[in-house]
């Protein structure tokens, strides 16, 4: 798609997403408004690696309108790895009315875009159109005349290539929204911080007030995926006490460790939001 017809949509999407009305000043400073502005400069970038980091990072917004019409938009990206990052925070954000759209993605003519509409297919319980897809990557055969990666049959039975399309984009098999392939690199070095990244993602529903101390001391840690799996870890508990020590990494010297952030802050006010209104 070229530039100015993508700035064009990007200003309908920003239309579309945000109510009408006026903005108050008063929201204009929000760490939510900073935040989106953060992750929209993202998405609607030139250089493919923000965009493809941002359009990964809204998979930790679920029921969340504008998240979902971007990461819509995106499946639709002239790069691949965009592509495949869209359809991976789809199913993160378990957007159940975008299926039909990620079986679209499914006659995506790059292998990795169709895995990873598959896997969130799998996610969203749409197993048939998933099955499909698992079924001609393992045999390299089609399940039936209309196979859906068909085409790419060669590729499929080179093992070497199927080995880089299935860690290559990231696209679920690691327990991180927002990592993706420089996680997995980075697990098979001989290096224990990945192991202590899973830790604190595993933690992300555990109760003990001392577990939320110890996900925002990681908030700081010197290795950047320890970081980005404590903000992720922080976002899926909920605690919207925790906003203050994810809002300062909007500064992090990692990219994906602010789109980890910016995201953790929209859903953290989002959730502290709905928790006011119900009070009496």
């Amino acid at each position: 798609m070229k530039r100015p017809l993508r700035f064009t949509v990007y200003l309908l999407l920003c239309c579309a997403v945000i109510p009408s009305q006026a903005q108050e000043k008063s929201e204009i400073n929000t760490p939510t408004h900073r935040a989106w502005d953060l992750l929209t400069t993202a998405i609607f970038s030139k250089n493919i690696v923000d965009r493809t980091n941002g359009v990964r990072a809204l998979g930790l917004l679920r029921d969340d309108a504008r998240a979902r019409e971007y990461a819509e938009y995106a499946l639709d990206d002239p790069k691949p790895e965009v592509r495949s990052a869209a359809a991976t925070a789809l199913g993160q954000m378990h957007a159940i009315d975008s299926i039909p759209k990620l079986r679209g993605t499914l006659n995506d003519r790059k292998i990795p875009v169709v895995i990873a509409a598959a896997q969130s297919l799998r996610l969203l319980q749409d197993e048939e159109a998933a099955y499909v897809v698992y079924y001609e990557l393992l045999t390299g055969v089609r399940k039936s005349s209309d196979g859906l990666i068909a085409q790419q049959i060669e590729t499929l039975k080179n093992p070497r290539e199927l080995a880089k399309i299935g860690f290559s984009e990231g696209i679920g098999y690691i327990p991180f929204a927002g990592i993706g392939w420089d996680a997995y690199r980075t697990m098979h070095k001989k290096d224990p911080n990945p192991v202590r990244a899973v830790a604190a993602t595993f933690l992300a529903h555990d109760p003990d007030p001392a577990t939320s101390k110890a996900l925002v001391k990681a908030v700081n840690d010197k290795d950047w995926i320890v970081r980005a799996a404590a903000i992720e870890a922080i976002a899926q508990r909920g605690d919207a006490s925790l906003l203050p020590k994810v809002e300062p990494k909007f500064k992090d010297k990692h990219p994906k460790v602010r789109y980890s952030a910016a995201a953790a802050v929209i859903r953290l006010s989002k959730e502290e939001q709905e928790k006011t209104a119900k009070a009496p």
